[in-house]
């Protein structure tokens, strides 16, 4: 809303002022945006919220802030911690609360007209980010207290915070020229533009643009009952009844290259997966890439870094993207050496049965699956059964009670879908910890993958701890019939690396909202990926590992076997990861920003690593997703540096004989707690008392 400046207009322009001031007034009162929320937990009333009361939102709360940041700056007085560093910590509340609504329900729950939103919304706030970062007045009052800041007599926290938001306006151009700060703002507009249209091309290539439909039972032949259910109930969702229509989500394309026998038809679902966003039609995101990584490198340069890896690394606890290499090779070299030998078996069972063919890439998961067959006498149909959604879920509840005593309770209180789940989190004593939703099946309209975010970070106001309101996404199979959703240990995995970073959010617990919470990139996942061990130990499986039908828990020779092959397809899997970072690190160092082929620049980076041809990559250029609109541009290697970590982390509790010691649990939620007061590895530390070796990580990928 414009103020309109008192003395300057005529009075029939002051009557329409007041009219429109009232029309204002009764849409403001219809926002739920500028109402107190009286909702359980103060969780968003999305029943009540409608798409048109983002936009007036975001632009009030812009304003807002900006006014906020104006009071900072003209503020007389000497600059000191609290009417500084603590004045802008607390400032921009309903901008935060609108769009932490906003950007999660455009990745779980968008359509035309979100997309259309972000579109305005994204560069509005671009701009504002920019505005503020470049304020040079908001600066000199926070480097006049950063300079001053060991003599203030700052408490741990304190000092944590005035450093973090001194880097952050460094890092966002604060020092720079006006005219390089004007060049800075365009780059990162143009590059929120860009961002988005790269995710919403992927969500069009990935939801709707491709599907397999089967109308010949024949073509069905190897695939389990439970997936062609599925299969037949995801024709009727697209108009196909009595047919059978498998799409690119993971939980429909993965079993089908796993179990069918019809070679050409894996061929035609992987293609159309690995093609998205790369068939020279709208959707096309190879001139996006360009344009990214070429405005990625210019940023970097002007702010002082040699290329965009470098400007990212320097924050994290890798520090230089030398680090990031020399990690990713060590993982690298054996995990090919495996995916060979692993090629030279699959081809064994290819000529073994009279296939006149070689293996490629669609074929890999229909040859493991007959090669763990082989070696362990292992079926992953032999373990879904014992993998409901709903046991699962029992797990990560068994898990947590086990370790920090907190109760989960379903709650009927607003949401955004019929699908998402609402849980009210409870610590031991009954007292009140937080709010977690639960989102777990593909739609049209849900970006790819799996997440976590909030809906409202865990703060502090007026002294009063403010909880978590947090939301864990996932696409995982949907039931079918009287059939339950059934999961791959895979995807029973994702829910428990998923679960460690909503207790991350719940946990957080920090005075101030720039470093509650805040860790490193490459920190980040440790919280997530040390839940997936819990997932994997028989102790607990006998919890929540149940037969769906008969209710008995998965038998310990069941269990053994998946032990066994608990290495098993490392090659591939380490392999097509690893392939992945590498790339991703490639794009980001580049001497020659300036690409004219992105598929050709994919080809080499991948031809220089000897990368072999059954294995691609595990997101080609065009949906890399994770880097190109998703925040882990030259970053995309984190998840297995923090393996390291977690592996270690993991050990501190079975070196004691109890994967639930009460003792390192409180310490490792101590650390969850507290993690944003100083760097990555120092937080690390005061955990494990050390720094954490590859070698053991390297063992439990069976890569040594």
């Amino acid at each position: 809303m414009k103020k309109i400046l008192i003395g300057i207009i005529v009075l029939g322009m002051a009557v329409l002022s007041c009219q429109n001031q009232k029309k204002e007034s009764e849409t403001n009162m219809e926002n739920p945006f500028f109402k107190e929320w009286t909702t359980p937990y103060g969780v968003p009333p999305f029943d009540e919220i409608k798409e048109e009361h983002y936009l007036p939102a975001v632009e009030e709360g812009i304003r807002k802030h900006e006014t906020e940041v104006n009071a900072i700056v003209e503020d007389k007085s000497e600059p000191t911690f609290d009417n500084t560093i603590l004045a802008l910590d607390k400032a921009g509340q309903l901008l935060d609360m609108v769009t932490s609504t906003f950007y999660p329900l455009n990745s779980a729950n968008t359509n035309d007209k979100m997309q259309e939103l972000a579109r305005e919304i994204s560069p509005l706030l671009t701009r504002h980010s920019d505005n503020i970062m470049m304020n040079a007045g908001l600066f000199e009052k926070i480097k006049s207290v950063y300079d001053k800041r060991n003599s203030l007599g700052l408490d741990e926290e304190q000092l944590r915070a005035t450093e973090k938001y001194y880097e952050d306006f460094v890092r966002n151009g604060a020092n720079l020229s006006a005219a390089d700060q004007e060049k800075l703002r365009g780059w990162n507009e143009e590059l929120s533009k860009l961002s988005l249209q790269f995710d919403e091309n992927l969500l069009a290539e990935t939801n709707r643009n491709f599907k397999l439909v089967i109308d010949n039972q024949e073509d069905l032949a190897g695939l389990p009952e439970d997936v062609i259910a599925r299969a037949a109930d995801d024709a009727k969702g697209f108009g196909e009844e009595g047919k059978w229509v498998f799409t690119l989500a993971k939980p429909s394309m993965i079993p089908f290259l796993q179990y069918s026998e019809k070679r050409e038809l894996r061929e035609k679902l992987y293609r159309g997966y690995f093609m998205r966003c790369n068939n020279d039609n709208e959707f096309d995101n190879r001139e996006i890439i360009k344009k990214m990584v070429k405005l990625r490198d210019q940023r970097a340069e002007l702010l002082g870094f040699d290329n965009h890896a470098e400007y990212i690394i320097d924050v994290n606890m890798a520090k230089t993207p030398e680090a990031v290499y020399d990690f990713l090779m060590k993982l690298w070299h054996p995990a090919m050496k495996i995916a060979k030998q692993d090629v030279k078996a699959m081809q064994a069972i290819i000529d073994s049965e009279g296939g006149n063919f070689e293996l490629a890439s669609w074929d890999w998961w229909y040859y493991t699956e007959k090669l763990r067959k082989q070696k362990f006498d292992l079926d992953e149909a032999e373990i879904k059964p014992y993998f409901s959604l709903e046991n699962a879920k029992k797990g990560i509840f068994y898990v947590a009670e086990n370790l920090y005593g907190l109760q989960f309770k379903q709650r009927d209180w607003p949401t955004y879908h019929p699908e998402a789940e609402v849980y009210e989190v409870l610590e031991a004593d009954g007292s009140k910890l937080g709010v977690l939703y639960m989102d777990f099946h593909p739609r049209d309209g849900k970006r790819v993958g799996a997440w976590s975010t909030q809906f409202r970070d865990a703060t502090y106001r007026n002294g009063e701890r403010v909880p978590t309101v947090g939301t864990i996404v996932m696409n995982f199979t949907r039931p079918a019939g009287d059939t339950p959703a059934l999961l791959s240990f895979d995807e029973v995995s994702t829910l428990f690396h998923e679960f460690g970073h909503a207790l991350h959010g719940l946990f957080a617990d920090g005075p101030y909202d720039r470093t509650s919470g805040d860790v490193a990139r490459d920190f980040v996942e440790l919280p997530s990926q040390i839940m997936e061990n819990w997932a994997a130990e028989p102790e607990v499986m006998k919890v929540y590992a149940k037969h769906y039908q008969t209710g008995a828990p998965i038998p310990d020779a069941l269990i053994k076997k998946l032990e066994m092959s608990g290495t098993f397809n490392q090659g591939f899997e380490t392999g097509e990861f690893v392939a992945a970072a590498l790339l991703d690190m490639d794009f980001h160092t580049t001497e020659n920003p300036d690409i004219n082929d992105v598929r050709a620049f994919e080809k080499t980076s991948m031809d220089d690593i000897g990368l072999i041809p059954e294995i691609l990559p595990r997101y080609r250029s065009t949906y890399f997703a994770h880097i190109f609109s998703g925040g882990y541009s030259a970053g995309y290697y984190v998840y297995y540096w923090a393996g390291v970590l977690d592996t270690d982390a993991f050990y501190a509790f079975k070196e004691t004989g109890d994967i639930f010691n009460q003792e390192v649990a409180a310490k490792f939620r101590k650390l969850l707690e507290k993690c944003g007061l100083a760097d990555g590895m120092e937080v690390y530390k005061t955990f494990r008392g050390k720094e954490p070796s590859i070698e053991p990580y390297l063992e439990k990928k069976g890569l040594k």
